[in-house]
């Protein structure tokens, strides 16, 4: 997970705040709450001008950034049987959605070509086989022949668009955003604070960032990438600019079973948990929705062909590979320009 390094900036805390300031100077305002089953927090800076205005106070803007999380999560959850998207999994070949929804399942089509199937939002069927969603842990691993069975029934092949209209080619096809829906949910607040002329924000959901501009004083927003172990340290900090950051792995999410650990990441290619020591992925993106999905491609492909697909994309990408008791660190030209300290 990204987190604020609570050195410099706590994120916890109440839920408006409003930093003391004179009229002329930047004000710092922060709103929380949740959404798709974690939270979200909110910092923003106004301006002398932009203080005066009631549609910028923090009692007023959460109001309509829940609304508009409450669309996202309408238009792209699997926990709402009435969303467009658990309508789509109903149905039995195609459903007109919206603009929202068509643009995410497009892009998870695109990275579905770019990373030859690592990354599949049709994997749902192969998550629930191995206890990873609604479904209880199974008692035991499941035999080959009920995996090849699930895989029937999965392949961003099968799913295509025209359109608004999203299509499948077997009626048992089931999309599930997870892994990028979030990322969008963050780009969508971003984009909206912008719209309202807000420049300087953070906008945190779940861990998937973005920020924008700086904190009052000129001040950068540092950011700390934890690390994947007990208690809450920090591996490195970084300032990631005008940018998106995301984190995929598998440190917190998994079971052991008969001394074998199993991984929440599904690996499409073999419809089985993922078995490399590849622990965590951070992604620096100008899109939280792409940050947020390229970070499971890698989580995916693992160290070695990870750090080659992000070679070859030309990505900000930090891994952290587990060697022993300790991390291997690794990462790409473009991610070293963001750290704050060499190690």
């Amino acid at each position: 997970m990204i987190k604020l390094s609570t050195k410099w900036l706590a994120l916890i805390g109440l839920a408006f705040f409003l930093s003391s300031c004179s009229k002329n100077e930047p004000e710092l305002l922060k709103i929380q709450g949740k959404t798709m089953g974690t939270y979200y927090h909110i910092t923003y800076v106004l301006d002398g001008e932009q203080s005066k205005s009631a549609a910028l106070a923090a009692e007023t803007l959460q109001s309509q950034i829940d609304i508009r999380l409450e669309l996202v999560n309408d238009q792209m959850s699997t926990y709402r049987p009435d969303s467009e998207l658990s309508r789509f999994n109903q149905a039995e070949k195609s459903l007109a959605v919206s603009d929202a929804t068509r643009h995410v399942v497009e892009a998870s089509l695109e990275l579905f070509e770019k990373s030859n199937g690592a990354f599949d939002v049709t994997v749902g069927p192969l998550v629930n086989l191995w206890g990873f969603g609604p479904d209880k842990r199974p008692e035991k691993v499941p035999a080959q022949s009920v995996i090849e069975q699930k895989n029937q029934v999965v392949g961003s092949q099968h799913l295509s668009v025209s359109g608004n209209t999203l299509n499948k080619d077997i009626p048992e096809l089931y999309v599930d955003l997870s892994s990028i829906a979030k990322g969008y949910g963050v780009d969508d607040i971003a984009e909206y604070l912008q719209s309202l002329g807000i420049n300087n924000y953070l906008v945190d959901i779940g861990g998937e960032l973005r920020v924008r501009g700086e904190k009052p004083g000129s001040e950068n927003w540092t950011l700390a990438i934890e690390r994947p172990s007990a208690g809450q340290n920090v591996q490195r900090l970084i300032n990631i600019g005008d940018n998106a950051i995301a984190t995929s792995g598998d440190y917190r999410n998994y079971y052991e079973f008969d001394d074998v650990r199993y991984s929440h990441t599904i690996d499409p290619a073999t419809g089985k948990p993922i078995k490399h020591k590849l622990a965590s992925v951070t992604v620096i993106h100008p899109s939280s929705m792409y940050a947020d999905g390229l970070a499971t491609v890698i989580t995916v492909l693992g160290p070695e062909k990870g750090l080659a697909f992000a070679e070859a994309q030309q990505l900000a990408v930090f891994m952290l590979v587990k060697n022993g008791d300790d991390f291997i660190e690794y990462y790409t030209p473009e991610f070293e320009t963001y750290f704050i300290e060499e190690k």
